[in-house]
């Protein structure tokens, strides 16, 4: 049973956000934030390059996810969860609260050559935390800049990291080499600012898993904890190998035919296996009580092309890197004993960038709204996380989001409320279509019984204990075909953005088929929706991209991913090879 504590309240308020044009308005909930008297634990598990269709409480039944989506239904299913289309300008915005043309960072990831970072003089989420007396905490991918120490998680207001500075790692020798012509493979792979080398050749999910337990047991409920674990899961290693499980996990999927998807499957599971363990050691220090966990993907699963995993993005269109909703509309859950109404679908469109003020409001830390100058918005009471909320009655929260203003690929994408503009796109198009499709003669035996699998996962069976009323087959079943996404039919009209602006409404097309751009019946929301990405683009930062150069490469600087603008280079290559020099030892 839920554990009664003593509460306290601020006062109510209710804050009108207009946009510039056309008087439309945003209507959010602030500041009544009602929460325990210690702030809560926050874990923010990020998956990398996770499709929208490979979490199975979404209706995939090719593999399960039953942790995940545990999470899912004892909490609440995010059903209109929204970031940027890849890596580098999600993470930005994840910690800062702004969209990426507001950090400079809209344009395209930070590849490890490059000399730059996430702007130092941007206040970002774990230096708010740390202020707080929190103990802040990374373990996973940072990839917002190492060139300097002082672009690297500890600088920035992280008490540790343990893991990779950069884009990616091999998921066994933790390795990188960025596909640029001439640079060598470099060892990547730290705690806190010294080379990490023990427990080589041990699976990372795994790694981070473990370290993830490390930090929940040591804090023993004696401190308000934020831990971000984002993981490498499931993004693609180097070329020579891209996918890679334990050969144990890959035997459960046998049943999938296509090679590169049974290996995806089983990097999937591991991940969800490593929530299940969370969730359990969590509760093992008594600490679930008063907890915030938060699960999502980065951005949508690139299924071809550069990185691609085999994802499944599915029923949308596009994938990663695109302005589609298979790029910007991820799968993600919230479960907390300190939000009401939990076991339901909520409605309101989100951000990731709307986690910086709404975790701040769940922990009663203010902000700084003049210099922190947020594009994300506080949705905690709207979450139910204080009186305010009536689930007989949720208000959707209708919100812009700034998807891309990218001024070197000439792509512009905007949503306000349930309309999507697109102006132009990546790649030349060729991954604007549905890329992915489900595969219904393979299926995972687990569905035949799908809510058994999900009673039975280690996740369920901790949050059963908070539950008010026990979570039951008719519901799990009903949030699961809810949280399907259906094309829906009518007349297609399709859109090249290459060539025409496109607008649809996502709400009631979200599968983007019918482009309501060409019909003079919505020019009024088509002329609005124009100026005012118009009006963002003025506001946007010059972009921050800066090309690397040789003297870089791991190759000068001990094989390995370094701040190689501080650390001076060797004047000779070496020979990095296959494993290089900084670990040779433990290999």
């Amino acid at each position: 049973m839920f554990i009664r504590m003593r509460l306290f309240k601020c006062l109510f308020s209710i804050t009108l956000i207009s946009f510039i044009s056309n008087n439309y308005q945003i209507i959010a909930v602030h500041g009544t934030v009602q929460q325990n008297e210690n702030k809560p634990h926050i874990i923010f598990i990020l998956a990398d390059d996770l499709g929208f269709d490979d979490v199975s409480f979404r209706g995939s039944g090719e593999f399960l996810t039953p942790n995940i989506d545990a999470l899912a239904y004892h909490g609440k299913i995010l059903d209109r969860l929204y970031a940027p289309a890849i890596c580098t300008p999600s993470r930005a915005a994840l910690l800062t609260g702004r969209y990426p043309i507001h950090t400079g960072t809209q344009h395209f990831v930070i590849s490890n050559e490059e000399p730059w970072g996430l702007p130092t003089n941007l206040t970002i989420l774990p230096e708010i935390f740390q202020k707080a007396g929190y103990s802040t905490n990374l373990v996973g991918k940072w990839h917002l800049g190492f060139a300097k120490r002082e672009l690297t998680p500890t600088f920035r207001g992280f008490d540790h990291h343990y893991g990779y500075w950069g884009d990616f790692i091999d998921y066994y020798q933790r390795r990188s080499k960025m596909p640029t012509p001439h640079f060598a493979m470099g060892y990547d792979f730290y705690r806190d600012m010294e080379l990490e080398c023990v427990d080589r050749g041990t699976y990372v999910t795994d790694l981070f898993t473990r370290e993830a337990e490390r930090i929940i047991l040591a804090n023993n409920n004696t401190q308000p904890l934020l831990l971000i674990m984002s993981h490498l899961a499931v993004h693609t290693g180097n070329d020579e190998e891209p996918l890679q499980a334990p050969v144990d996990e890959i035997e459960k999927f046998q049943y999938i035919k296509d090679p590169n998807r049974r290996i995806y499957a089983a990097m999937v599971s591991r991940l969800d296996w490593s929530v299940g363990r969370v969730v359990r050691t969590l509760e093992k220090v008594n600490m679930l009580e008063n907890s915030i966990i938060i699960f999502q993907s980065d951005n949508g699963g690139p299924s071809i092309g550069l990185f691609a995993n085999s994802a499944s993005n599915w029923p949308f269109r596009g994938q990663k890197k695109t302005p589609w909703e298979g790029g910007v509309r991820v799968a993600g859950a919230i479960w907390s004993p300190l939000i009401r109404g939990r076991g339901t679908l909520f409605p309101s469109t989100m951000y990731i960038g709307d986690w910086l003020p709404t975790l701040a409001a769940a922990a009663n830390i203010p902000l700084d709204t003049s210099t922190l100058r947020l594009d994300g918005i506080d949705l905690w009471s709207t979450l139910g996380g204080d009186d305010s909320f009536n689930q007989s009655a949720q208000i959707k929260v209708e919100r812009e989001i700034v998807h891309t203003i990218d001024a070197v690929w000439h792509v512009a994408a905007l949503q306000q409320g349930d309309w999507k503009y697109v102006n132009g796109t990546v790649a030349a198009g060729q991954f604007d279509n549905v890329l992915t499709y489900r595969e219904l003669s393979d299926t995972d035996p687990r569905n035949l019984d799908y809510y058994a699998a999900i009673e039975n996962s280690t996740a369920s069976q901790v949050l059963r204990k908070y539950d008010q009323t026990q979570l039951q087959r008719e519901l799990v079943n009903q949030l699961r075909h809810d949280a399907t996404v259906r094309c829906g039919g009518g007349v297609q009209h399709s859109c090249n953005a290459l060539l025409e602006e496109c607008m649809y409404n996502v709400a009631v097309d979200p599968c983007e088929r019918n482009n309501l751009a060409a019909s003079s019946e919505y020019n009024d929301i088509l002329v609005r929706m124009r100026k005012r990405v118009q009006q963002r683009r003025r506001t946007a930062w010059s972009i921050s991209n800066r090309s690397g150069r040789l003297e870089f490469s791991p190759s000068h600087h001990r094989c390995t991913w370094t701040n190689f603008l501080e650390d001076a280079p060797s004047e000779e290559a070496l020979d990095c090879g296959l494993y290089g020099a900084p670990c040779e030892t433990e290999v």
